[in-house]
């Protein structure tokens, strides 16, 4: 489609040919070195799999924070001079003499930290999602691209997709065992993300990054930054973005609860129009574990895809299918993620889900613009507007 073409340039062709050994900074079959930027659950969480799973070796790391810095570099035996603290710490790290940049960080960090890593030469394996605002994706877009122009894999962290039985679901809907799509259900109904993590005497701003999940610029809010793994199935599926949206959404009342902080909306509900006359139902919200569920749903007159991320895929209805009955979506994605990006690095045969992740980036967006103006939005309003959320103003003490 036009519209996506003029945002999602399709990458330079000609791609540059480099021996091995002159394109990255490591012979064939040596140790893969990877700097990892955040060091907070989420850093310290998929941080092992590289070494456990894949066999790189994590010998930088980069923070904000000196005590998640020093109780990770501490843990996974980065060298204190190997380990960054500050603003600046990524830009350090990133210069360093490693091979890739695993980038941890809140949100609205993700689009400078990439585009410095890729500056340095440096492969790029980012947490989802990729950016808070749309000029923030389109830096992204513009990095993955000079990405594939030096060799240097570029590679975003959705797990579904690395899933098997997720990519036959997939093909099983473009093939129409389910017949031409109508219809969509999204779903993502979870429990609260995020408490005031902060200790008497905290730094404000040191506050306001511990509790980033639940700030809106930093995050992207909910739709953004939670959401967004149901809202990339349904655009996979439905093999496209949105066309236009109308939401709305809120953050309920929680006058009373002392561990409460943030401005981040808790629910949304938004109605999107994708092409071809497809309309899809999202609702979300974060508000208690009671019932938890990432659902898509897809349904054509042949039959309705089920699919649940971390349980039940199936397709029922003309042309069934069984699939399985629960699914290791979140971990065994991420493991197959840090796979995929090492031996990608490792073979010298780069791998690019960028351009994908950018367009899903929008689209919670798209739905978030919605849901906060409470009116309809075109995809081509949207990327026209080009609303650049400002930096937080954090005062940060070293």
């Amino acid at each position: 489609m036009n519209e996506r073409r003029d945002f999602l340039k399709a990458a330079s062709a000609g791609l540059m040919i480099l021996k091995p050994e002159t394109a990255f900074s490591y012979q064939a079959n040596s140790t893969v070195e990877v700097g990892v930027v955040g060091c907070g659950g989420r850093g310290n969480w998929i941080g092992p799999f590289f070494p456990e799973f894949a066999g790189a070796r994590i010998v930088a790391a980069a923070d904000v924070q000196q005590t998640s810095l020093s109780n990770t570099a501490e843990k996974w035996k980065v060298e204190k001079s190997r380990s960054y603290l500050g603003p600046d710490g990524y830009k350090q790290l990133a210069n360093s003499k490693l091979d890739a940049v695993v980038i941890e960080t809140p949100t609205f960090y993700h689009p400078e930290i990439g585009a410095a890593a890729v500056d340095a030469g440096k492969h790029v394996y980012m947490a989802k999602p990729i950016a808070v605002d749309v000029p923030g994706c389109r830096t992204v877009l513009e990095s993955g691209d000079r990405a594939r122009k030096k060799n240097l894999t570029f590679w975003v962290d959705f797990q579904s997709r690395a899933r098997d039985v997720y990519k036959e679901a997939a093909e099983r809907i473009h093939r129409g065992d389910v017949g031409k799509p109508a219809f969509a259900q999204v779903l993502y109904y979870a429990g609260r993300p995020w408490k005031d993590k902060g200790t008497p005497g905290m730094d404000p701003g040191q506050r306001r990054m511990a509790n980033w999940f639940g700030d809106r610029v930093l995050s992207g809010d909910i739709i953004v930054e939670q959401n967004i793994h149901v809202i990339d199935i349904a655009n996979w599926f439905l093999q496209g973005h949105p066309l236009k949206a109308h939401g709305t959404g809120g953050r309920a009342d929680w006058t009373g609860t002392p561990t409460e902080y943030g401005d981040a909306f808790d629910h949304f509900a938004v109605t999107f129009w994708y092409p071809n006359n497809v309309h899809a139902s999202f609702s979300s919200h974060q508000l208690n574990g009671g019932f938890s569920d990432l659902c898509v749903r897809v349904t054509g007159i042949h039959g309705t895809a089920d699919t649940h991320y971390g349980g039940l895929l199936r397709i029922v209805g003309k042309n069934p299918w069984p699939g399985v009955e629960k699914d290791d979506t979140f971990r065994g994605g991420a493991i197959q993620n840090v796979k995929d990006f090492i031996a990608a690095i490792r073979d010298s045969k780069p791998i690019y889900n960028y351009e994908p992740s950018v367009e899903s980036n929008l689209t919670g967006i798209l739905g978030r613009t919605a849901a906060y103006k409470q009116a309809e939005v075109t995809w081509e309003e949207m990327l026209k507007a080009n609303e650049k959320w400002e930096p937080p103003k954090l005062k940060l003490q070293w």
